[in-house]
């Protein structure tokens, strides 16, 4: 059976507990163009540390490890990276680090990279920068509130992907979260993160699927808190 719903590659990346191939509740996917994952490694570890050879199974172990001993305040700690063609993807399990604005200013230094998060707990976001400048950002579930030096940089994907770019009057502002009826919550919430990464692929030309967690990575430090 096929389908022309363009996110559907993607429905895994919603999943919930117990699911397969479950990433979590709180999670961050970064494409970075044109840097090798030893790099990529560097510049989340602030240039102390280029990575080592290993699993998906092992970082999420890591990751578990550092969010127990901190309380979950610091996330998971741990990066792990591959190579994808042009672009290196970088996972932050229980991970939210790559979408704050100072740090992907930081990231995106001489490079184009595109990031984002899914948190169950706060909110889903996405954040595109090219040399140290936000481009365009937004709350998933809110992509009529984009900012950026140009928010409007990736409406033509939005657009594609059927994202709402303006607010209608019949939808929430987001400033009331615990307000949504239930059409808003399945229509907006669970179909966000699936959204962004096909918006990702379109991009990027980088399907994240689920085969890509069996890859050998670099897995290194986050060295922002």
């Amino acid at each position: 059976m096929t389908t022309s719903d363009p996110s559907a590659p993607f429905q895994w990346l919603s999943a919930q507990n117990g699911d397969d191939r479950w990433l979590g509740e709180i999670f961050t996917v970064t494409f970075f163009r044109g840097l090798d994952p030893s790099e990529v490694v560097r510049r989340f570890s602030r240039g102390e540390d280029q990575g080592q050879e290993s699993g998906f199974d092992e970082l999420a172990e890591q990751a578990s490890e550092n969010s127990f001993k901190t309380g979950g305040g610091s996330g998971g700690g741990n990066v792990g990276v591959v190579q994808v063609g042009e672009w290196s993807v970088a996972i932050e399990l229980i991970g939210w680090m790559a979408t704050l604005p100072d740090v992907l200013a930081e990231l995106s230094r001489d490079c184009e990279v595109l990031a984002i998060t899914r948190h169950d707990y706060a909110e889903h976001s996405l954040a595109y920068a090219i040399d140290g400048t936000i481009v365009t950002g937004y709350n998933l579930t809110c992509p009529h509130l984009r900012h950026g030096s140009e928010p409007d940089r990736l409406n033509g994907f939005m657009r594609e992907l059927g994202s709402p770019l303006d607010m209608r009057d019949d939808e929430h502002d987001c400033d009331d979260e615990y307000d949504w009826d239930e059409s808003d919550w399945d229509t907006d919430y669970f179909a966000a993160v699936p959204r962004a990464f096909a918006l990702a692929a379109k991009l990027t030309q980088v399907r994240f699927i689920p085969e890509i967690l069996d890859r050998v990575m670099l897995v290194g430090p986050v060295a922002y808190r």
